[in-house]
């Protein structure tokens, strides 16, 4: 392992195959010619940036969770980036999180609708770092919706897993009654709309449920990112249903109810793009 600058953390594992191409040229001797070697390209792995935001006392926890999902990004020859708080600010996720191919992150949820009124792009549906490096698990500041979609630019079909934070799934915070169903729906779709401006393809939000079979599912299957979303261990479908998104025009989204009220789970995109194609070049 080694540590790159700023603060952020970077492992490797062996290459996969997610975007090897390979050139072979073999020309056959002419007139006492060899054969030109054969070109080929390196292995480029997939970038996955993981970000813990300070949480107080439950940093710890979450530092946990998102180091399991490295381990199992790595496990699929993923290249991976870990920016934890205290030392998860602005600028070093605007530094290392272009060009993701999967962005994770564990930390405080501010959406919109929530009873902080009033709505402003600039701190709602997006992350919650520390406002300052090295200050402890504390320091909290939001970075909206408007940061997202005007300073990231994530790879083509990118994927976004937002993990164990409120209103990205249309669930409350802890303590607040439940939303409606019309509130948890305008929840997933802004909290949804920054990242697919800033080219995601598929947001899942996980509130209470490990995201590792997401993964697995994006490197080690074919499956759409639907049958991902169904193949997880949460997965119940009693209370499911869909909608168009009306923030980002021809995006779709799934939500998963554990039960009328409790909206725990989601995935809004093109829920018809393949892991294949995730995976392709």
């Amino acid at each position: 392992m080694s540590v790159a600058t700023n603060g952020a953390q970077r492992a490797s594992g062996h290459p996969s195959p997610r975007l090897v191409v390979v050139v072979l040229a073999v020309l056959l001797a002419v007139s006492g010619l060899a054969a030109s070697p054969p070109s080929v390209a390196a292995a480029v792995p997939a970038k996955v940036v993981i970000i813990v935001g300070p949480m107080g006392s439950m940093t710890a926890t979450n530092r946990d969770r998102a180091d399991w999902l490295a381990a199992t990004a790595r496990s699929y020859g993923a290249d991976v980036i870990r920016l934890y708080s205290p030392n998860a600010t602005w600028s070093r996720v605007k530094t290392y999180a272009q060009g993701a191919n999967v962005l994770i992150y564990l930390g405080h949820g501010n959406g919109w609708p929530s009873p902080y009124k009033p709505y402003q792009p600039y701190t709602k549906d997006g992350l919650g770092l520390n406002s300052a490096a090295g200050n402890g698990n504390w320091n909290l500041r939001y970075w909206g919706e408007y940061y997202i979609r005007n300073y990231l630019k994530l790879a083509p079909n990118a994927v976004v897993i937002l993990n164990h934070l409120c209103y990205a799934s249309g669930k409350s915070e802890p303590g607040r009654a439940n939303p409606t169903k019309s509130v948890a729906i305008q929840r997933v779709d802004n909290y949804g709309a920054g990242f697919l401006r800033a080219g995601a393809r598929a947001v899942f939000a996980e509130a209470n449920s490990s995201t590792s079979y997401i993964l697995r599912g994006l490197f080690a299957t074919d499956q759409t990112m639907r049958q991902i979303f169904w193949s997880g261990p949460a997965a119940k479908g009693t209370y499911a249903f869909s909608f168009s998104s009306s923030r980002t025009p021809g995006m779709t989204a799934t939500m998963d109810p554990y039960k009328p009220g409790t909206y725990y789970r989601s995935v809004i995109g093109n829920l018809d793009l393949t892991a294949a194609t995730w995976r392709s070049p």
